[in-house]
């Protein structure tokens, strides 16, 4: 299952000097490298220490590690919700992804010059959240037109909609997003087909000047004060740097300038890794000579689910599931010696995968 995230930001906040570190990142783990679908749109590898580890021990002819797609979206102005700029192909294409990730300037330099005239994180972030608030709002009471038609009509199926539509519009008219009104599970089906905006989960990420990349400054903590009520995570990055560390192709030569800057592992790792984890994917890994490869899945799927991300009939004709922890493998170095030391789980339709599970499944179709 592909990962699609947006990358979205206001004019000069660093967005696609990021999208070009991406764009020139070389794959760490395999041959892999990063790809344009489209002139705005990217794949990079979700890195993964645990698939080289296995690689070592399996010696497959290939590597394929799991992917993530990364959309340079059309910088936003305000009224973008109006349809000023690029304001309708930006929410076009932010309503096609998964995530978001909200690139916001928290450096100061004089040469380049900021929308609002200043490093304001915050004004960063209500201008970009105010323009999807307003689309959405716009998608909201354009359906509680359609539905209190049928709400008269005395359908208590229409009258609870209504109810729940109104309670995103009173939400959103409040200026919160979506995602942060609560209501019950259930009650999202009310708005699943208006494809909000707003209900998309965020990535935030500070994107700070050299001498802050370790401690952050100011602004980012202004920035994690204003986000912590959405439970939301930062990340602080120098896309300036991370331009640099791209252009490497040996890992000796990345590590030794990372360590000049105190950093174990790249901003864009951080943000891959983190973007991964936004939407509560996990990874599990099918091993053998012909190939080593991680596969996405969704937390809390059953073995069939799993399964069926390698081919349907594998769900179809589900039978059971061969399970080796990463840990065994390591110690038992092949499948071989896992299998005589008992070290191989036999799990049924019922089993709950976990992140970083080896499997193989047995099938019949």
């Amino acid at each position: 299952m592909a990962l699609q995230c947006g990358i979205v930001g206001l004019p000069n906040v660093g967005k696609s000097t990021l999208f070009n570190a991406l764009s020139s990142a070389k794959a760490e783990a395999a041959n892999f490298p990063f790809c344009t679908i489209e002139p705005n749109v990217g794949v990079v590898t979700v890195p993964d220490k645990r698939l080289k580890i296995l690689a070592d021990l399996v010696n497959p002819q290939r590597i394929m590690p799991t992917v993530i797609e990364f959309v340079d979206i059309a910088g936003l102005v305000k009224g973008a919700s109006k349809g000023e700029g690029l304001g309708n192909k930006f929410l076009a294409n932010i309503r096609e992804v998964d995530a978001i990730i909200h690139v916001i300037r928290c450096f100061e330099d004089d040469n380049i010059v900021h929308v609002a005239g200043g490093v304001d994180p915050i004004f960063d972030k209500e201008v970009i959240d105010t323009e999807l608030q307003l689309k959405d709002l716009e998608s909201i009471e354009k359906k509680i037109q359609r539905i209190e038609k049928v709400a008269k009509s005395g359908d208590a199926k229409a009258k609870k909609e209504l109810e729940i539509l109104h309670q995103f519009k009173t939400g959103l008219t409040s200026g919160l997003n979506a995602r942060a009104i609560e209501v019950e599970k259930e009650d999202l089906e009310a708005v699943r087909d208006l494809h909000l905006l707003t209900i998309k989960p965020v990535l935030y990420v500070a994107n700070v000047d050299e001498s802050s990349i370790l401690t952050g400054n100011q602004h980012v903590e202004t920035l994690r004060t204003k986000v912590a009520e959405e439970n939301a995570e930062v990340i602080v990055l120098c896309a300036a740097i991370e331009s640099q560390i791209a252009e490497f192709d040996d890992p000796e030569e990345k590590a030794m300038f990372l360590s000049e800057y105190g950093l174990d592992e790249s901003g864009l790792n951080k943000l891959i890794a983190g973007a991964y984890s936004l939407l509560d994917l996990i990874t599990y890994f099918t091993a053998g000579v012909q190939e080593v490869r991680a596969w996405t899945i969704q937390k809390g799927w059953k073995a069939p689910q799993a399964a069926g991300v390698i081919h349907t009939d594998f769900e179809r004709g589900f039978i059971k599931a061969e399970v080796i922890k990463l840990q065994d493998y390591q110690q038992f170095k092949t499948e071989a010696g896992c299998r005589e030391n008992g070290k191989i789980a036999i799990e049924g339709k019922e089993y709950i995968v976990k992140d970083g599970d080896i499997m193989h499944f047995r099938f019949n179709v």
